[in-house]
């Protein structure tokens, strides 16, 4: 088992030390980083916390997952690892035609 931790329904009103001192009840907090939105600079809901081992990490998900903080229950479990996503995405695409001299422009 991972050391690593998925902490989800966070309300959107607590920082990385309401998320650490909650956490270091139950072992050795290595690490915490709570996810923000890069447009807003607002918390996104979700964060992860790294337990010093897995052991620690399992006791941690054992009380914590279902508990209230910041009256919200609280979703704890074994982080996955980062799925990759397709880059890009959004806007207009506009792509020449290759032999046409023109430079015109085809539009989807």
């Amino acid at each position: 088992m991972s050391n690593k931790l998925f902490v989800g329904n966070l309300s959107f009103d607590t920082t990385e030390n309401d998320l650490n001192d909650a956490f270091a009840a139950h072992g050795t907090v290595t690490e915490t980083n709570l996810m923000m939105d890069r447009v807003s600079g607002r918390p996104r809901g979700f964060g992860f916390i790294t337990m010093s081992t897995p052991e620690e990490a399992q006791k941690a998900i054992a009380a914590l997952n279902g508990a209230q903080l910041g009256g919200r229950a609280l979703t704890v479990n074994v982080a996955k690892p980062r799925e990759e996503r397709a880059g890009g995405g959004g806007g207009r695409r506009e792509f020449r035609v290759s032999g046409s001299g023109g430079g015109s422009r085809n539009r989807y």
